[in-house]
């Protein structure tokens, strides 16, 4: 659409030749547009581009109103909030209209009315369409009057009027979103009765206000968005609205490391500064999205409330600054950060999983190290071969020199304020520990991180014992560190009872 705002009056756009459309035509034609001159439709939105994306498209091109079903952290709001792109970039309206009145498409009285006083003349102004999109959280308490009006006793006083003239009406969220898109979330939370006030605008474009006769002919496009969590713990979308919302589209998380990457890093609040002075090996960028995958897999986990992608994106922030927070009580300048440092990233973790009473019963802290060392196991034996499983013919076991410098007595303690140069010798001490490294052929500067992925490894496997101190994570020989666990030392559970 042409830029027309240097026109301001009604007979001047229609000196132009301007023609109405409705909202779901605005958003059908200019997504034609995009599409045609490979525009990408939803940046910044990874991993639905053959799944959700589609759906979403072929509704906006059918001219349906949207209700996107999916678990927390799925990007439907996300999604919502980027289909105010498609909307024309200014649209006129009647100027002083509470309501966007068309100027060539009235439907309030006060648009009518000055258009029959003034005629050509009236004033019209612009509105943008980022002033075009409304949202409401739905939340018990809302009412009809929030989402479709009242009457307002005190305009009534104000303008004299009984409470019969349809001038006493105060307009709610959804009059005012005419020509405008209307986003509900959590939309099972809004009571029954609540959800009933929405048959006829979603049906046939109207509603009416306490009985008045009169009849808004509204031009919405709803979007809502729903947990399927919501339909047996608080409420439920009634049928007969499911009914009138044209496109369900289902969403998801992530199917891949590769995508949860890049949502992650997009998402991410990291400094400037924590970006120049803290290196984050891909590896543990990579143990940060199976924590994700292994936190929705795991059994202590509620499956059925998921599991956010806001984990990864918190527990990326707390890597960096765990790395950060070592960094500055050492005083250094730089460093690399370590798997010792997801200690700090523990916190991102149990804020983010709902438990089933197992879960519940052994302790966020406790589940939480449960699923960070099941993604441990799993990048460990994307560089390692299983401990528990030699290859056919391989008579010599490739961590026999490791196994044997721990039944030694010998022992690591990887401590969260260590310096790196002492992080490097705490590494470089255990036997054979670097040879294994090399065997995953990365860079030297990434060296560190493998032999201590190794350590971890190697203890999820039960080839040594981990323990975790006040102050870091300490390994020993399986068999000696289960002894002195016997006789009371540190382990996990006196850390967190």
């Amino acid at each position: 659409m042409k830029d027309l705002r240097h026109i301001h009056t009604l007979g001047g756009l229609r000196a132009t030749g301007y023609e109405p459309r409705s909202v779901k035509q605005e958003l059908r034609a200019n997504l034609i547009e995009k599409i045609r001159n490979k525009e990408t439709v939803f940046p910044g939105i990874y991993g639905f581009d053959d799944t959700v994306l589609p759906d979403v498209e072929r509704a906006v091109l059918s001219r349906h109103n949207i209700l996107l079903l999916g678990l927390r952290g799925q990007a439907k709001t996300r999604i919502a909030r980027m289909l105010i792109n498609l909307l024309d970039e200014y649209v006129p309206v009647v100027a002083g209209s509470e309501l966007n009145d068309d100027p060539l498409a009235p439907i309030s009285r006060f648009a009518k009315e000055l258009i029959e006083e003034k005629g050509d003349e009236t004033p019209i102004t612009w509105l943008h369409r980022s002033e075009r999109y409304v949202e409401k959280l739905a939340t018990p308490d809302v009412s009809i009057a929030d989402l479709v009006g009242d009457v307002d006793p005190i305009k009534a006083a104000n303008l004299r009027l009984p409470y019969s003239d349809e001038r006493v009406i105060h307009f709610g969220l959804i009059p005012r979103a005419h020509r405008c898109l209307f986003v509900i979330n959590e939309l099972p939370d809004l009571q029954a009765r609540i959800q009933v006030s929405l048959f006829n605008v979603l049906q046939e474009g109207d509603m009416q206000i306490r009985g008045f006769k009169l009849r808004l002919p509204l031009d919405v496009e709803f979007i809502f968005t729903a947990n399927p969590e919501d339909y047996t713990n608080r409420g439920s979308i009634i049928t007969p609205l499911k009914d009138r919302i044209e496109s369900q589209i289902t969403t998801h998380y992530p199917t891949s490391i590769e995508v949860g990457r890049r949502i992650t890093a997009q998402e991410a609040k990291i400094t400037a500064e924590q970006l120049k002075n803290i290196q984050v090996p891909s590896v543990l960028k990579d143990l940060i999205e199976e924590i994700a995958f292994a936190a929705r897999d795991s059994e202590f986990v509620d499956k059925k409330s998921g599991v956010s992608a806001r984990l990864t994106i918190s527990a990326l922030e707390n890597l960096y600054s765990s790395a950060e927070r070592r960094m500055l009580y050492t005083g250094e300048t730089q460093t690399t950060a370590r798997i010792a440092d997801f200690w700090g990233v523990i916190p991102a973790i149990t804020g983010k999983v709902e438990m089933v009473y197992e879960g519940e019963q052994e302790g966020p802290h406790a589940v939480a190290l449960n699923i960070l060392g099941v993604a441990l196991k799993k990048v460990f034996l994307q560089y390692f071969a299983n401990p528990g499983k030699l290859k056919k013919g391989q008579e010599r076991d490739p961590y026999g020199v490791i196994k044997a410098w721990f039944a030694a007595g010998n022992g690591v303690d990887i401590l969260l304020n260590d310096t790196d140069a002492h992080y490097a010798l705490t590494m470089e001490q255990v036997a054979g520990l670097r040879k294994i490294a090399e065997t995953a052929k990365v860079p030297d500067s990434e060296m560190l991180t493998f032999m201590e992925l190794a350590l971890h490894g190697l203890s999820e496997f039960e080839v040594l014992n981990k323990s975790y101190l006040q102050v870091g994570v300490s390994f020993k020989d399986y068999l000696s560190g289960n002894l002195a666990d016997d006789d009371g030392d540190d382990d996990m559970r006196d850390l967190f009872n």
